[in-house]
């Protein structure tokens, strides 16, 4: 099993900012890529940044500029440095984790819990 904790979340308004993690635990694996997505109600979720075991970054359009994701490989978390914080920001924030178990090659694709991000104008 893999579990993903999320931290950061919480109310801020307009042009401040936040910073979300999450670390993965639970089995012994090599992460492939982690990542952050949201979702509003009434809609699907959708991709906010991505990052690769290798650095390699993913970011969608209306965060560009203003998000940044980074991860640390030792700490197995990944973190999403959120600036300039819009009202169109606010959405509930999922870490999502592609992982390979390095005993059997499985290959997780898990979630967290999520995180309310809130921006007010």
């Amino acid at each position: 099993q893999v579990h993903l904790v999320e931290s950061g979340g919480g109310l801020v308004q307009a042009g401040g900012s936040l910073r979300l993690s999450c670390t993965a635990s639970g089995i012994i694996f090599r992460m492939n890529q982690m990542g952050w997505y949201r979702q509003t109600p009434g809609k699907q979720r959708e991709l906010v940044a991505t990052i690769t075991s290798g650095g390699s970054t993913n970011y969608a359009d209306s965060v560009k500029d203003r998000f940044t994701i980074a991860h640390d490989n030792a700490k197995n978390t990944v973190y999403l440095e959120m600036k300039s914080l819009k009202p169109d920001d606010t959405a509930v924030y999922y870490c999502n984790a592609k992982l390979t178990q390095m005993i059997t090659g499985y290959k997780y694709d898990s979630w967290g819990q999520g995180t309310q991000v809130t921006v007010s104008s």
